[in-house]
């Protein structure tokens, strides 16, 4: 099974962080120490807030993937849309065509309609099927649209 793309950023930052925070922070601390008296040292003091951003940083990152992981894909509907899902939408009253992917938050860009399913129009999207109208308030105003084509995450998961 493939990985959630978010994973592969995810790990990305997890291996930045773990690197400045184990071999240049250490000497930074190193060539601040060598100054002489720490207690008026602002290199020794932002090089220790660093280290303290950057363990609660790692902390963080680990605890992300380690949620990203836990994602049970059978939980994640296969004939409606839910977590990686992508809905083609057409606007009811216009014919205006969007299409949105539903997306862990560290992936979202609204531009290229890669969006939260916590955010508002995410909500408004999960559970929904071709055909289904949905209602969105867009900061334009209230939309109605119908649910062109729903591509979950397994259909691209057996893609490819």
């Amino acid at each position: 099974m493939k990985k959630f793309p978010v994973l592969e950023k995810l790990e990305k930052d997890l291996e930045e962080a773990r690197k400045e925070l184990n071999s240049d922070i250490p000497k930074a601390l190193k060539i601040a120490m060598d100054h002489g008296d720490l207690s008026e040292n602002a290199e020794f003091k932002a090089a220790k807030d660093r280290q303290s951003f950057l363990e609660s940083r790692v902390s963080q990152l680990q605890k992300r993937i380690s949620d990203v992981l836990s994602v049970d894909m059978k939980r994640i509907p296969t004939d409606r849309s839910g977590l990686g899902s992508i809905l083609h939408l057409e606007d009811i009253d216009t014919g205006e065509k969007k299409i949105y992917h539903l997306v862990f938050p560290e992936e979202v860009d609204p531009d290229a309609g890669k969006i939260s399913g916590a955010s508002p129009v995410g909500r408004s999207l999960i559970g929904k099927q071709e055909g289904d109208e949905v209602m969105m308030s867009l900061p334009s105003g209230k939309r109605e649209y119908e649910v062109q084509k729903v591509i979950t995450i397994h259909d691209m998961q057996s893609d490819g």
